[in-house]
């Protein structure tokens, strides 16, 4: 299993990989605010049909130099008939008000939001529920969702990824998160592929299936688990063109 799992890690961690992916757009940015940005507004939207939120999050950025400078003027931003699938423009004027709150009221950044390991879920969670002048509504509930509704929690995992591990599509930028704290990123490609594998007995694709599949993956790699998203993904991306 072990030697199958790496050769299809291989096959599919590449640059290639970066193109059709919403990775794509914090690889544009140098300066570490503007990736983390980037990539953590890159990877709440990535849900729905890809075409779409790559769409929708190419507008987004395109609308000043840079993410830290789209938080910072967030109020002039042109974000007033935004709609995306739950997510409406006053969801995503929530999001960029608090993002600019951490940085700039805060003095503080995602990377220090994350860091500790111990309820970090939870913590991240609160920090923009308990910061929020939004009502409970679908989008900005959807955008953030409560660990403690069994949530996989698959978007924060997957920025996760992004932001610890290196390689050929991951950035690698935080260096404070050992990568063998990451969990893995788990969707309905990963989950159909871990299933067929063994690697899943779970049947619910719920937060306790990502602890299983993560603890399976540490079998092959306990330094590296989170690597194995790329197998599982890509496989079952790969599967669904061709079905």
């Amino acid at each position: 299993m072990k030697e199958m799992l790496d050769k299809l890690v291989r096959k599919y961690e590449t640059k290639d990989f970066i193109k059709n992916d919403p990775i794509k757009f914090p690889h544009r940015y140098k300066n570490k605010n503007d990736i983390e940005i980037a990539a953590f507004i890159s990877s709440l939207f990535a849900f729905g049909k890809r075409e779409l939120f790559i769409k929708k999050l190419e507008y987004l950025f395109s609308l000043f130099d840079s993410p830290y400078e789209l938080i910072l003027n967030y109020k002039k931003a042109s974000i007033d008939d935004f709609i995306y699938r739950f997510i409406k423009s006053v969801d995503l004027l929530e999001l960029l008000r608090l993002l600019n709150k951490l940085y700039v009221i805060d003095k503080s950044s995602l990377e220090e939001l994350f860091y500790e390991k111990k309820d970090r879920f939870k913590r991240v969670v609160d920090y923009f529920y308990s910061n929020s002048n939004c009502p409970d509504n679908l989008g900005f509930c959807f955008l953030f969702a409560k660990p403690e509704n069994k949530s996989a929690l698959k978007r924060i995992n997957m920025f996760l990824r992004w932001m610890v591990r290196d390689g050929e599509v991951d950035l690698g930028l935080w260096k404070g998160i050992k990568k063998d704290e990451l969990l893995i990123p788990l969707d309905t490609h990963v989950a159909r592929i871990s299933r067929e594998f063994g690697l899943l007995k779970r049947k619910q694709n719920d937060f306790r299936a990502v602890i299983e599949l993560s603890e399976k993956l540490k079998e092959f790699d306990e330094k590296d688990p989170a690597k194995y998203d790329f197998a599982l993904f890509g496989l079952g991306i790969e599967r669904s063109l061709k079905s």
